[in-house]
């Protein structure tokens, strides 16, 4: 069973970067493909960044192309999110999830293992 952590958020002034880190263990991560989601409160749960099982591809929402940045270390088990240039309407619990299998996208019903989230302020 995959277990799925994630760290790194915090509050940070508009303009900031914040690095978001997700950590699994229980299996190896080589044959998972990996996203970042968020909700921001009163609004649904949106993906913003997706990764394919050797990080050969990505893929980002609109709204955060050119900002963040996906990467991951499967030595490590662990993926990342770099977030830069930040704006208050990246507000959010950013949430870490994993599918089985080389590449999925942002849609979050094909991800079988999430974590709790870390939350993401940005405000001056």
């Amino acid at each position: 069973q995959l277990q799925v952590v994630e760290s790194g958020g915090g509050l940070v002034q508009p303009g900031g970067s914040l690095r978001l880190s997700c950590v699994t263990s229980g299996v190896s991560l080589d044959y998972y493909a990996v996203a970042w989601f968020r909700q921001a409160p009163g609004k649904e749960r949106e993906g913003v960044s997706c990764i394919s099982s050797t990080g050969g591809t990505t893929n980002y929402a609109d709204s955060v192309k050119g900002r963040f940045t996906i990467s991951r270390d499967n030595a490590k088990n662990t993926v990342y999110l770099q977030m830069n240039s930040l704006k208050p309407d990246d507000t959010a619990v950013y949430y870490c999830a994993a599918h089985w299998g080389i590449l999925a996208g942002l849609n979050q019903g094909e991800y079988d293992y999430w974590g709790r989230g870390t939350q993401v302020t940005v405000s001056s």
